[in-house]
């Protein structure tokens, strides 16, 4: 998925400031809390000067993309991430050089009620809710209404060590960067079980892991 790196106009459209709770609407049963990001065979997230121009996100991978997010009940983001999603994605099926799977997208991401943290932040467009910290009684709540999707590897640090996530996805891409930024903290300790392997046309492996407890 493409994460710009400067704002752009979007962030000016029109908005309907609407109640997490209401967006989400009736619950479905327990839900989980889901972590995704891309690395490379060496493990970083990020190669050298925050450089991504290595993920390989093909239509076939970015369909897949597309999937799963629509399956959660929400998007849970740091304020840096949700600030650089919301500089390209509430417009981009207007740009006629995107790609159908770059429209969809646009779509799904635009209407999912979110959960932005953050302490400089009192309100965030596009269906955000602003909360101050991460509260485990307020997720689990929404967990009652089905899964949720936890982005920025910084985020899920937290999530990680509150015991809030249950399923970690690794896409690794058939790439050695040398150097970066790895998704996860030297002093943190996961157990966890392999429960799906996958293979994409371009080479990308998806690893799915269940966080044991």
């Amino acid at each position: 998925l493409k994460v710009p790196q400067a704002a752009q106009d979007a962030a000016q459209a029109p908005q309907r400031p609407l109640a997490l709770a209401a967006l989400l609407g009736q619950g479905r049963g327990m839900g989980r809390v889901l972590f995704s990001i891309s690395v490379s065979v060496d493990g970083f997230f990020e190669g050298p000067d925050r450089d991504l121009s290595w993920h390989r996100v093909d239509e076939e991978l970015h369909q897949h993309f597309n999937d799963e997010s629509r399956r959660v009940r929400a998007f849970l983001e740091g304020r840096v991430t949700h600030e650089l999603m919301a500089a390209y994605w509430p417009t981009a099926d207007t740009d006629p050089s995107s790609a159908p799977v770059e429209k969809e997208f646009a779509g799904i991401w635009r209407d999912m009620p979110k959960v932005v943290y953050s302490t400089t932040i009192s309100e965030a467009g596009w269906n955000g809710t602003v909360s101050r910290e991460v509260d485990p009684v307020a997720v689990r709540r929404l967990l009652d209404q089905g899964d949720l999707a936890v982005g920025g590897p910084l985020l899920a640090q937290t999530f990680l060590r509150l015991g809030l996530v249950d399923e970690v996805r690794l896409y690794v891409h058939p790439v050695v960067v040398g150097a970066g930024r790895r998704p996860f903290a030297d002093d943190l300790s996961l157990d966890l079980r392999l429960d799906e392997t996958r293979a994409f046309g371009n080479g990308v492996t998806l690893l799915r892991y269940a966080v044991r407890r």
